[in-house]
């Protein structure tokens, strides 16, 4: 019988949690490159906003990173 344990579950709920992140993350991408595309005289702005946006997308990844060694 497969024993489920508190810290199985973070286990589980870090995994389930890092899928947000990683679809923000690609939704991001894919957005800032068709505004590449449409404007190229704007990519250097559209490129410093995307990368803020993936620091902070990625910043919600590493605060779950946190909370799963705590709670395991």
């Amino acid at each position: 019988m497969i024993e489920i344990t508190p810290g199985s579950l973070a286990i589980i709920g870090y995994g389930l949690a890092a899928i947000g992140p990683g679809v923000g993350i690609g939704i991001l991408a894919g957005n800032a490159v068709q505004a590449m595309a449409r404007q190229p005289e704007a990519a250097n702005m559209v490129r410093t906003t995307m990368f803020i946006g993936i620091a902070f997308t990625e910043a919600l990844a590493l605060f779950g990173f946190v909370l799963f060694f705590l709670a395991g």
